[in-house]
């Protein structure tokens, strides 16, 4: 299973700058919300998703922060990795304290503080042989991974840290194919919520 197909909405960024949103189970009122935000509806390789292209950074935070409580409002297992939409008017110039880097089934971590080494060692994560980044304990699955980047990347924004997060997909183009069935429509919230990423 990809780690797109894990939760109800899955939120990201591609390369490019693109911000997109995977719908895995039908949602009531998504199509709306996400197209009243400013997010094209696309077909792409059996998947329904919505793209929102590149933009100035505090309009499309806004535009995805509309659609996210939006859909919280149907599902709490939302998950939001999207650099893309990351905004704040208080927030440093200069690269990102942490960057994750998905790729072959594990995820690289660089830090270019003390204090995100620290908090990716509370998270289990460990320095590799060169000490130059760190990576998720052995054993994780795809939804291992996930849980372990979702909880780091939330707790750095708590801690007024900056990450990022690449997904490893270079353009909407390379979003890969959903492996998850389709189920029937849903017509109300789910109850077992997942950790979404942060409010905006």
């Amino acid at each position: 299973m990809s780690l797109l197909d894990i939760p109800d909405v899955f939120i990201g960024s591609t390369d490019d700058g693109h911000t997109f949103v995977i719908l895995n189970r039908p949602i009531r009122d998504a199509d709306r919300l996400l197209t009243e935000a400013g997010f094209l509806p696309r077909e792409h390789l059996g998947r329904r998703l919505y793209l929102l292209p590149p933009g100035i950074a505090q309009d499309v935070h806004e535009r995805a922060g509309v659609a996210m409580y939006g859909l919280l409002a149907h599902t709490h297992d939302l998950v939001d990795l999207s650099w893309a939409t990351r905004w704040s008017p208080g927030q440093p110039a200069g690269g990102p304290d942490l960057r994750f880097q998905f790729g072959d089934g594990t995820v690289a971590v660089t830090v270019s503080t003390t204090a995100a080494r620290l908090l990716l060692e509370q998270h289990g994560f460990v320095s590799t042989a060169d000490g130059e980044s760190y990576r998720p304990r052995d054993g994780l699955d795809e939804r291992g991974l996930l849980g372990a980047v979702t909880a780091a990347e939330a707790h750095a924004y708590t801690q007024g840290l900056s990450a990022r997060v690449h997904l490893g997909i270079p353009t909407p183009s390379d979003i890969p194919a959903s492996t998850r069935r389709r189920s029937a429509p849903a017509t109300g919230p789910r109850t077992t919520p997942s950790a979404p990423r942060r409010a905006r």
